[in-house]
């Protein structure tokens, strides 16, 4: 049997997908290690024990200016304005794929705008929120908002033209009216892939929300790691790195079930990743 038809075992599909992680791991310890054998004071690969030491103390030692937890602070933080802002993302590319997708004048009118506006670089615009919003949260949001709004917003409307033409002339023929077809056939059809895109769109969000974090705030795990940088505290910044990392595997992994979860017809041809 050729490979391309054999499927893993599930333990073995365990154990593969484990195999990069640990290989990682372990040439991350063999670089340190040799690294420090010539310098045991060395910054830059620190041991894994040190950034566990950190990393705890972090965590559950409460800071000696502030007496708070400043990990879980700065996660609270960074998790609201992501959340914030990928809320307001998703309700934008929504309303306006819909429109564009289903509506022919709307599609004329917004399509070609909401294209050219997703080609901005939104970290571009960040001195103009700064200008516009002041240095507070309403500039960080709103940057995760212009990053990501559009991209998903043409994702959606996409979504939405792949639709078979004929499951929309048969609503047409049994009398649907516009609401009827966009709430029983176009909605349920495109929200899947809304939350695909919504996934996809994880990723440029955090780096949004750690640009402006590390620019103007005094919070966050952005900030954090911009902060204690000019000390090459690399046995904070790894750790961070690795969380903010974790944050966004779980993220990610929570809006895969729910897909499964709400959307179980589109998923029956296999599992997506």
């Amino acid at each position: 049997m050729r490979i391309i038809n054999r499927n893993p075992s599930r333990l073995t599909n365990f154990y593969l997908g484990l195999l990069p992680f640990a290989v990682t791991a372990a040439a991350y310890m063999i670089a340190s290690h040799y690294r420090r054998l010539d310098n045991p004071s060395d910054k830059l690969l620190p041991s894994i024990g040190d950034m566990g030491a950190s990393f705890y103390r972090m965590a559950f030692v409460p800071d000696r200016r502030s007496g708070d937890l400043l990990l879980w602070i700065d996660t609270a933080d960074s998790l609201w304005r992501l959340g914030f802002g990928m809320a307001l993302a998703t309700l934008f590319a929504l309303s306006i794929g819909l429109m564009i997708g289903f509506i022919p004048h709307a599609r004329s009118a917004l399509a070609p705008y909401i294209a050219t506006f997703s080609l901005i670089p939104p970290v571009t615009v960040l001195p103009i929120l700064f200008i516009i919003f002041g240095l507070g949260e309403a500039a960080k949001i709103a940057l995760i908002v212009i990053g990501t709004a559009p991209v998903m917003t043409r994702a959606t409307a996409q979504a939405v033209m792949d639709i078979p033409r004929e499951l929309i002339i048969k609503a047409e023929t049994l009398g649907a009216s516009v609401l009827q077809m966009l709430f029983r056939v176009v909605l349920p059809q495109t929200l899947p892939r809304l939350i695909t895109s919504l996934r996809l769109a994880l990723a440029p969000a955090w780096i949004f929300l750690i640009s402006a974090e590390a620019i103007a705030s005094t919070t966050g795990l952005g900030y954090r790691i911009f902060l204690v940088r000019r000390y090459l505290a690399m046995d904070i910044i790894l750790p961070y790195v690795v969380w903010i990392t974790l944050l966004a595997f779980i993220i990610d992994r929570l809006l895969r079930w729910l897909s499964r979860r709400a959307f179980p017809w589109d998923h029956l041809e296999g599992d997506s990743l």
